[in-house]
């Protein structure tokens, strides 16, 4: 049995045709031991770290980061016993035992390089072993004299004389010496200013530009009169500029385009998406609920002693109306299966998360079963491990009824589509204080909106109708309802 063990990517679940590496846990030459965790793999259902099967030395790795590969396909080799001595290597280096076999394909996309002496010498084009034309890289084939660049410090070779006739130099044309540029004041432009130092001193002082003024004095000198009268004299307004906004004209094209690759969970998002619109017809209904009883009811559970430590939040109350309505109306709670409808009499709540690599629908088992204490944490521990990308595809798998949080994004409601094999999913919208007519006069309450699709060919507009007002009547009065109701 050879000691060299190739490690190829599993079925991770559900019958996952393909994964992503996200990242190397170990390299080659690592030492490790059985079950410890070497590479980190996103499926479509979630990221999850593979262990080793064997324990030994990495021998080699197969795909780098970022690489898609095929479930079945190699990824590493191990060398189980790597203190038996040097392995043995095929002609190519790698070890000649449980290696992938390189593909008929890639063997045929090798080329290799004619030996020295099989091409022309001298000629960019001559036929190398086997027909073919060698040619330089981004070249075509030319059957031509290759022209060599001198070396340096060589002595080129000599060409062979021109004769030429003698062409006689065109006379030269008479320098034009341009005039002097005149400015406003008769002096050529960036000419000397005369004046004396005290005259200039004077200007600096009373901020007074020398080069814009016309002297009065001798040879046209600047005096210190000329001074003080341009000094009193109102500044004459320079006109601003104007300049029109110019619209820069229309781009598009491809290098102002993203494309990024749909893998993952978002594959597995749009694949399910697109399935269950076009499978299940869809019907959604509204309802909006005073829920400030309910508000109240988890500030005054949040001051509880054994309550403190608990995260505290609407989608709380939310979770376990749902798990009371079902009770109350169990057909909800069922999968169309074509000729039959299956009723299923434990509810997998699935509570939508949206996370870096796209939007997840963990669920929590037997919901029903948990107290509200046990729900909360159930809830708490499902949105951390789906925020730090833990979430294991089984945790993803056989959800039943699901809940879509709309409201943490500002959002009022939607009209939510069914993940693939549930009649149900509630969405909940954002908890606003609003005017409402409250025992006969308007005030302002606390108010949600809820959004609730069903599959019309299990559920039908009564049973939907009865099954979101009473989620709507435990929010209005959550202490009520489980009176009435437990």
């Amino acid at each position: 049995m050879s000691r060299i063990k190739t490690f190829n990517l599993p079925d991770l679940g559900e019958g996952l045709t393909e994964g992503e590496i996200l990242a190397w846990l170990v390299k080659v030459g690592d030492d490790i031991e059985l079950n410890q965790p070497i590479v980190e793999v996103e499926t479509a259902k979630a990221a999850v770290e593979i262990p080793a099967k064997w324990a030994g030395r990495v021998q080699a790795i197969y795909h780098p980061e970022g690489a898609t590969v095929e479930v079945g396909s190699p990824i590493i080799a191990i060398d189980t016993d790597p203190n038996a001595g040097p392995i043995e290597q095929s002609t190519t280096g790698a070890p000649a035992a449980d290696l992938p076999t390189p593909s008929a394909a890639s063997l045929a996309a090798v080329e290799v390089a004619p030996e020295e002496g099989m091409v022309e010498p001298g000629l960019i084009g001559g036929v190398a072993p086997g027909g073919r034309t060698a040619v330089l890289v981004g070249y075509g084939p030319r059957n031509a004299p290759a022209k060599r660049r001198p070396r340096k410090g060589g002595v080129p070779a000599p060409a062979a004389p021109v004769q030429a006739a003698p062409v006689q130099p065109a006379p030269a044309p008479a320098p034009v010496v341009p005039a002097p540029a005149l400015n406003g004041n008769g002096r050529p432009a960036g000419g000397p200013v005369l004046a004396k130092p005290p005259v200039r001193k004077l200007a600096k002082d009373l901020g007074v530009d020398l080069a814009t003024l016309t002297g009065s004095g001798p040879l046209g000198s600047i005096t210190r009169e000329d001074v003080q009268r341009a000094a009193a004299a109102p500044a004459a307004a320079e006109p601003l500029a104007v300049t029109a906004p110019v619209t820069a004209a229309a781009s598009f094209g491809a290098d102002r385009e993203q494309r990024i690759p749909v893998k993952g969970v978002r594959k597995l998002t749009a694949e399910n998406m697109a399935r269950s619109a076009f499978t299940a017809p869809h019907v959604t209904e509204f309802l909006t609920v005073d829920v400030t009883r309910a508000m109240k009811a988890l500030d005054r559970l949040r001051e509880r002693r054994e309550w403190r430590d608990v995260r505290v939040s609407p989608l709380l109350l939310v979770a376990k109306a749902v798990l009371l309505a079902v009770k109350r109306h169990p057909m909800v709670n069922s999968t169309w299966a074509g000729d039959e409808i299956v009723v299923k009499d434990y509810v997998n709540l699935g509570i939508a998360a949206a996370t870096e690599r796209g939007l997840i629908v963990p669920n929590i088992k037997d919901a029903g079963r948990l107290s509200l204490r046990e729900l909360a944490d159930a809830m708490t521990a499902l949105v951390q491990t789906a925020k730090a990308g833990k979430t294991s595809p089984a945790d993803m798998s056989g959800g039943t009824l699901t809940i879509t949080n709309v409201g943490v994004f500002g959002v009022d409601t939607g009209t939510p589509i069914l993940p693939p094999g549930e009649s149900a999913i509630l969405a909940f919208g954002a908890v606003r204080e609003l005017p409402w007519v409250h025992k006969g006069k308007v005030k302002p309450r606390q108010v949600t909106t809820l959004g609730l699709s069903f599959d019309h060919r299990i559920i039908d507009g009564e049973l939907g109708s009865k099954f979101l007002r009473d989620i709507g009547d435990f929010l209005a009065d959550p202490e009520a309802a489980l009176l009435a109701w437990t």
